[in-house]
């Protein structure tokens, strides 16, 4: 009976009717359909689908059953659909066979019952093999619960792994409440998204709005920016200048505060507003700079004053840096700047004086050669009477007033350092003249170019540069006097002639290095140096004529004694040694002198000075003619020897002379 109701319900899902067993007695109550024998059967949620999923963020409603992807047991077909009865009702077959007009064949034909039941259908007697209703009920029950207990092996095998398909269930509704917690994490990050999408849609516009104000603001800053600025003080600028620290941050502020005064000063009368607001603001800030700048000003003139101070350190790290401060002061209030400035002057002229002063004094102890009248050309030394012709050149002792020797170095040294009054006091050694006055002069040109440069540096442009001149010359006064006097002292009443002409030549490159350095100020020291050296040289150079010509008078004019006195010689004059050394050290030191200097001249006149004098010598050795020629040879010889090595125009017009001297007489000699 279960086979046959097997077979009925494959032949009810296919579609195909299929008579009942004749071997089975029919059954009013209804056959059980096969979905009793379905392994597992799953409740639907109310209001829910099964297995449903919403992976999909477009959609959230799912059609696909979890439970329908599963594995077919075995292959099996009897569990892939769930059979439906759908046969004809058998309470209806009921109520239409108790009809009394209802005909048996009619129902069970299906044909609608009307009239077909008739009287003889109402006394039948189904044979029920003496059961009773309730019984036969019974017994169908128990049929089908025998038939129940005969399963197929695909459901002995499905009970067998039951507990697999309940884990397998159980995961599966893990994995459905994962999937339902993703998709709420899905779904609510979508909804962050649309969120932040609103939210960066929002900024977008108020970024905009930004924009536009921020271009807006920036068209009315740049037509307004420049007026503003010029009608209105920073307060740190304010209290910068009035409390701040005066560095190089002050003076530009500084710089700022005139430009807004010179800049009210100009506004029309549509600020005249403005203008009245912040011109009381800027007078005060000018007073209160003018006061500041004068106490600072002050200060640094009293450091001047300190012992030991280097005057140039604080002139380059106090008062340069900030020489804006006195034009400022200059301009805003030009009797306090002049009061400034004569301080300054005064402690500056005092500086320089006494620092000079000092070193005066310490040069004053320099010890000296000593060249008086007795270093004259023709002074009588009984000691070079004896004449010589070799070591003409060697030089002679260390007083020796005609040779120049090593004295020319000092023009020649690139040492621009004068001696400090330290080493001065230290030095006890001799020297010549020139060496104190060179140390002197070139300490006095140093000091006066720095200060020079500095007047025009920080008082210009307040000053002029006359005025500076003025100034300068005011501060210097004193110490052009101290240099002067030993420039006087030491030239007064020496008779070194060389000492004299190298102190000039000293006195010109001063001269050309201050106009190098281009300090025009001090070209009076110089030239009035100059006033002090060459008319003591020109003394000197007739000092020396007037000698040899004293030795010329003193000489008969008639030879006394004969040729042949053993005390006559023909060999060079001690005087035309000296001559001869004198003036090689002359040519020596001229070799750029024009022909309008003076020592050209007083040359020439002791040149003939002392060929007069030989001349007239000559003429004692009598008749002898031959030991006369001899004579003059000799000495001209001996002079144009001497100044054979020295270059320059004034020397190769001398060498020519004396050349053209001995010619006549070197046949004859």
């Amino acid at each position: 009976m279960w086979l046959d109701r097997l077979a009925g319900s494959q032949a009810n899902v296919s579609g195909t009717s299929t008579p009942q067993s004749a071997n089975r007695s029919y059954s009013p109550l209804p056959r059980r359909t096969s979905s009793a024998l379905s392994p597992y059967v799953t409740s639907q949620r109310p209001g829910q689908s099964p297995r449903s999923s919403s992976l999909s963020l477009a959609s959230n409603d799912s059609t696909t059953s979890l439970l329908g992807a599963g594995k077919r047991p075995n292959g099996s077909g009897l569990r892939q659909a769930s059979t439906i009865y759908d046969g004809p009702n058998p309470v209806e077959i009921l109520e239409k066979l108790l009809s009394p007009d209802t005909d048996e064949d009619a129902v069970l034909s299906g044909a609608p019952l009307g009239n077909f039941i008739r009287d003889d259908d109402l006394q039948m007697e189904p044979d029920f093999d003496g059961l009773s209703l309730k019984k036969l009920a019974e017994a169908e029950a128990r049929e089908t619960t025998l038939e129940s207990s005969r399963k197929p092996p695909e459901i002995v095998s499905y009970e067998q792994q039951q507990g697999k398909f309940d884990d397998l269930h159980r995961s599966i509704v893990a994995c459905d409440d994962v999937l339902g917690s993703v998709e709420a994490n899905l779904t609510s990050f979508r909804n962050d998204l649309a969120t932040v999408s609103a939210d960066i849609e929002s900024l977008q516009k108020r970024s905009s709005a930004l924009t536009r104000r921020l271009d807006n603001r920036k068209a009315v800053e740049k037509a307004l920016g420049p007026l503003v600025e010029e009608l209105s003080i920073s307060p740190d600028i304010i209290s910068k200048i009035s409390e701040g620290h005066i560095d190089e941050t002050w003076a530009r502020m500084l710089n700022e505060i005139d430009r807004r005064s010179a800049a009210n000063q100009k506004r029309t009368s549509q600020q005249k507003k403005a203008s009245d607001d912040l011109g009381p603001l800027l007078e005060k800030l000018t007073a209160k700079a003018i006061e500041r700048i004068r106490d600072f000003l002050v200060a640094q003139i009293k450091a001047l004053r300190s012992p030991s101070i280097n005057a140039q350190i604080v002139q380059q790290q106090n008062f340069l840096k900030f020489k804006d401060l006195y034009t400022f002061l200059h301009k805003h209030h030009n009797k306090l700047a002049e009061e400034i400035a004569l301080a300054y002057m005064n402690t500056m002229r005092w500086y320089y004086a006494n620092q000079f002063g000092r070193y005066e004094r310490a040069l004053a102890k320099v010890r000296l050669h000593v060249l008086d009248r007795n270093d004259v050309l023709g002074q009588e030394d009984t000691t070079r009477k004896a004449t010589v012709l070799s070591g003409s050149r060697t030089a002679g002792p260390p007083h020796d007033a005609f040779n120049l020797g090593r004295r020319i170095d000092i023009l020649r040294t690139r040492n621009q350092n004068a001696l400090t009054s330290y080493l001065v006091d230290e030095d006890q050694s001799t020297h010549y003249l020139e060496v104190p006055f060179r140390n002197f002069n070139l300490a006095l040109i140093d000091n006066a170019t720095a200060e020079y440069t500095f007047l025009a540096t920080f008082f210009s442009p307040a000053l002029t540069y006359s005025h500076i001149a003025k100034n300068f010359n005011y501060i210097f006064e004193p110490t052009f006097e101290l240099g002067k006097a030993l420039s006087k002292t030491l030239v007064s009443e020496t008779y070194d002639a060389l000492g004299l002409l190298l102190c000039i030549r000293l006195n010109q490159q001063f001269a050309f290095e201050l106009q190098r350095r281009k300090v025009p100020a001090v070209e009076g020291y110089v030239n009035g140096t100059n006033m002090l050296l060459w008319p003591r040289l020109q003394v000197i150079m007739d000092k020396h004529c007037e000698s040899v010509r004293q030795l010329t008078i003193a000489m008969p004019s008639k030879p006394t004694k004969s040729a042949a006195d053993p005390k006559l010689s023909a060999a060079p004059h001690v005087v035309t040694q000296r001559f001869g050394q004198l003036l090689q050290g002359f040519l020596a030191l001229s070799t750029e002198a024009g022909d309008d200097e003076p020592v050209v001249s007083s040359i020439r006149r002791l040149r003939g000075e002392v060929e007069t004098f030989l001349s007239r010598q000559a003429q004692a050795f009598a008749s002898d003619k031959h030991k006369s020629s001899r004579f003059l040879y000799n000495n001209y010889s001996l002079i144009s020897t001497i100044i054979s090595d020295v270059n320059g125009k004034l020397a190769e017009e001398q060498q020519q002379h004396f050349e053209g001297l001995k010619k006549p007489y070197q046949e004859e000699s």
